[in-house]
């Protein structure tokens, strides 16, 4: 049965616990998933704000902001939208709750347990999908899942999180990492080739197109900006294609527009077969940005 198992508020600083939902569950494989939870708790400043953590029949999540990360325990099969929503709502409710200089002042453990009976009926209300669906707004949370998914932790992260990296520095730099995207395939390699061709070519068209212009006066200086442009579209899809970045697919079709922009103004200096190698290799290149996604990408969950 999917179900949200486990919750805790804690402060990132020093991972000092400040809220968590009571139970009595005593299964083994819990225990030890709440243990790992712990861990995670003390160091979630070197992790990113949203995290993910699949361990047996439980998963972890979690996610931080304003110095307070909101972690949670449930069922593998539980979906990642509705977790994050809860995560979300347990955040938007402390915020709201407490201020920042009581949470930094806090001396003890569990000094705003109260907010326990929010956590629980929280929980209850995650527990039952059917009533839940019309006050959360799912479509938002699947949006941002999707273009930025949480990171998965790995072995190595376990490992840290059980000493063997203490001193360790944070590896994550800013607010999440990067997210490591699916193997390169011989089509991407290949289109990657081509675009590094075509802005080579644009490149060496416009430095000759500013020795033309020193020479001439009655050049077009939008010539030159038109190479340079297109060389700079070509170079940008390969880095699109290497790296993952927010709004990635997005970017990639706005330089395409670009590359068949900066085609379009070159039709004088241009015949038509090299226009359209320009504009068909920007387009391979954008439909392999497209195909090569990140790894972990969360699914659609229809609740």
């Amino acid at each position: 049965m999917s179900m949200v198992l486990f919750a805790s508020v804690v402060r990132v600083g020093d991972g000092l616990p400040l809220s968590a939902s009571t139970d009595y569950e005593q299964d083994k494989e819990l225990q030890e998933t709440k243990r790992l939870l712990k861990g995670l708790s003390k160091k979630l400043g070197q992790f990113p704000d949203r995290c993910t953590l699949r361990t047996g029949p439980y998963n972890i999540n979690f996610t931080s902001s304003l110095g307070v990360g909101y972690l949670m325990v449930c069922t593998a099969s539980y979906p990642n939208v509705l977790a994050f929503c809860f995560l979300d709502e347990l955040q938007k409710e402390f915020i709201v709750t407490y201020d920042t200089k009581r949470i930094e002042s806090a001396m003890r453990p569990y000094s705003f347990i109260e907010f326990d009976t929010f956590i629980q009926k929280t929980k209850q209300r995650y527990n039952n999908p059917r009533s839940l669906s019309t006050k959360i707004n799912l479509a938002d949370m699947q949006t941002e899942i999707k273009l930025r998914p949480p990171y998965q932790l790995s072995p190595e992260d376990l490992r840290a999180i059980n000493g063997f990296s203490v001193h360790a520095p944070s590896k994550y730099k800013g607010i999440a990492p990067t997210q490591m995207l699916e193997p390169v395939t011989l089509p991407g390699i290949v289109s990657c080739v081509l675009s590094i061709l075509c802005g080579g070519l644009n490149l060496l068209r416009g430095v000759h197109a500013i020795e033309s212009i020193l020479q001439n006066d009655d050049e077009d200086f939008n010539y030159v900006i038109a190479f340079f442009l297109g060389t700079a579209a070509c170079l940008y899809q390969c880095y699109l294609f290497a790296y993952f970045s927010v709004w990635r697919n997005s970017k990639s079709f706005l330089a395409f527009a670009l590359i068949c922009l900066s085609n379009m103004y070159l039709y004088e200096l241009r015949n038509i077969w090299q226009i359209l190698f320009h504009v068909a290799v920007g387009a391979f290149m954008t439909l392999q940005i497209r195909l090569r996604q990140p790894l972990g990408k969360a699914p659609d969950y229809n609740v």
